[in-house]
């Protein structure tokens, strides 16, 4: 029986991982999944506070599972993902990356633009793309199935929001997921 006290779903730029933490407060026991994988497995701890650090995703992201104690024999569990708190890099990923979901030839497609990489993703595997400058930006090329694509980077013009980034297939804007 597991004793599941921790869950949390991590967007990485190759999709939507869930990580789940089972911890045995009298044994010590303590579980790390990941997508349903189990990664991390420590039997008889004496020591039952400390911390978990492994990594998820196609690029290896570093995670660290915090435990603390609480009030009573309460446990406290936080995630930390490259570094920053869970609450931090949600934040902080949301102006890295831009997010869409279209759907083609009756199939659903995810793609992912790393701003600081200009790396773009498709369905959690990145893609062959192709950059040219333009009169007012640049564009990014790539193809889904049959279907031409590129991301297009124009200036907002105002120099806190930076750069504005589209997602044109066959040349049609398609909207960016909310975030």
């Amino acid at each position: 029986m597991k004793n599941i006290v921790a869950i949390w779903e991590v967007n990485l730029s190759d999709g939507l991982h869930k990580i789940e933490f089972e911890h045995g407060t009298t044994s010590g026991k303590r579980v790390v999944y990941v997508d349903g994988k189990e990664l991390i497995r420590k039997e008889w701890m004496f020591h039952l506070v400390g911390e978990e650090t492994f990594c998820i995703g196609a690029t290896k992201t570093k995670a660290t599972i915090h435990i603390v104690s609480g009030k009573g024999y309460a446990f406290k569990y936080s995630l930390e993902i490259e570094g920053k708190s869970f609450s931090k890099y949600v934040e902080n990923r949301s102006k890295t990356t831009n997010t869409w979901v279209l759907s083609l030839d009756g199939q659903n497609f995810t793609i992912v633009l790393e701003k600081n990489t200009m790396d773009v993703w498709c369905n959690g595997k990145i893609l062959e793309t192709a950059g040219e400058f333009v009169d007012d930006g640049t564009e990014t090329h790539f193809t889904v199935g049959n279907h031409d694509c590129y991301i297009k980077a124009v200036s907002s013009g105002k120099r806190r929001e930076g750069l504005i980034h589209t997602l044109i297939v066959d040349n049609r804007e398609v909207p960016e997921l909310a975030q």
